[in-house]
């Protein structure tokens, strides 16, 4: 039967052979401030790319979020605005520094935080904001920046998603204090597992370096909070390799979603619209529809793997079971299916989708 993943990994020679070449090295990390020399070579090669000041590398896209509260010394008592339509590492991130998440209602049509509901729930403890640019799409920019200017609130974009997406020509994770990006093997690109922060404030840079590596700088001599977030020197140069390759994939998604929106445009679904000046990566090809459970159990029977993303949102889920309405989470829910549209994806395969999809509807 046709298999056909929602999103793969796609590893070549290339980055084999740097693997290798490490191995055979053996200098497989760097507990120096700058980190290894591959480290330090993907920390050049996505700060040219998102057109950064500075790119610190670190072990996860989850790592690459903790350290942006540490650096903004989020502890607890504080209050962190974040969507709950999003994947939990959003959340459970804040939780982690001691702080509370306060949960985000989104909008309809491109499933960001919501600018309105975000301002109502500002409070005297609110100490930063967390906007997740879901599914590649890019959140309000102007209105979180308004609402970031007049309450003087810091704001970290969770850009896990959303590397090669951006605005008016500006690339997501930079249009705040901080950008926070993953590597895991499901993204548009991979390290293997890794996670990168952007920012254009010095000062933040140099706290990020210590707070990545036990709060050191010369070693043996913590000046402030950090764990061991670093990223390894293999890790480091798959993703310096696939960071190449980066342009090639972002083109090669785009086609296959503009080829599939174009064969099932006549379905009662919703599709993914750009908004204007937006030009988004299409890590996932998000429709949505009534009949969202049937489609996603005969796709799968099919071989198609369609996903829902996220069936249960992070406030709904055991850990944190609150009882915050949030009626746009609810319904996005139970109503959104991902399509396959990753670099790996043919044509034919497209059809194929397209087809079944038909069938069904």
């Amino acid at each position: 039967m046709l298999k056909i993943a929602i999103n793969i990994p796609l590893v070549g020679k290339e980055e084999i052979s740097a693997v290798t070449s490490i191995l055979k090295n053996g200098a497989l990390t760097s507990s120096a401030n700058l980190g290894g020399k591959h480290v330090q070579d993907f920390e050049r090669s996505a700060a040219s790319f998102v057109n950064s000041k500075y790119t610190i590398a670190v072990n996860s896209g989850t790592a690459a979020l903790q350290a942006a509260l540490y650096a903004l010394d989020i502890h607890k008592g504080d209050e962190v605005l974040v969507p709950s339509f999003t994947f939990v590492a959003t959340a459970n991130a804040v939780v982690s520094t001691g702080a509370k998440p306060i949960f985000v209602d989104i909008l309809k049509e491109n499933f960001t935080i919501d600018p309105e509901d975000l301002e109502k729930k500002i409070t005297k403890k609110t100490r930063a904001i967390i906007p997740v640019h879901l599914y590649g799409n890019v959140a309000i920019i102007e209105r979180l920046s308004e609402i970031s200017k007049k309450y003087n609130i810091p704001i970290i974009e969770d850009s896990a998603q959303s590397l090669g997406s951006t605005y008016k020509g500006k690339h997501t994770g930079t249009f705040f204090e901080m950008g926070c990006y993953s590597m895991y093997p499901a993204k548009v690109m991979t390290a293997g597992e890794g996670g990168f922060i952007v920012t254009n404030n010095k000062n933040l840079r140099d706290k990020l370096l210590m707070i990545r590596n036990h709060g050191m700088v010369h070693g043996y001599d913590t000046r402030i909070f950090g764990l061991n977030l670093r990223l390894p020197e293999i890790n480091a140069a798959i993703a310096t390799v696939q960071m190449k390759k980066l342009p090639k994939f972002l083109k090669s998604r785009r086609n296959n979603a503009k080829f599939l929106t174009k064969l099932i445009s006549d379905l009662k679904v919703e599709l993914p619209i750009e908004r204007k000046n937006e030009n988004v990566n299409w890590y996932l090809y998000t429709v949505s529809s009534d009949k969202r459970n049937k489609l996603l159990k005969k796709l799968n029977e099919k071989g198609i793997g369609a996903a829902a993303y996220y069936p249960t949102p992070i406030h709904k889920t055991p850990f944190y079971k609150l009882k915050t309405k949030l009626p746009v989470t609810d319904w996005a829910s139970t109503h959104v299916l991902s399509l396959p549209i990753h670099p790996g994806v043919t044509q034919k395969n497209i059809e194929f989708i397209a087809k079944t999809m038909h069938e069904i509807l």
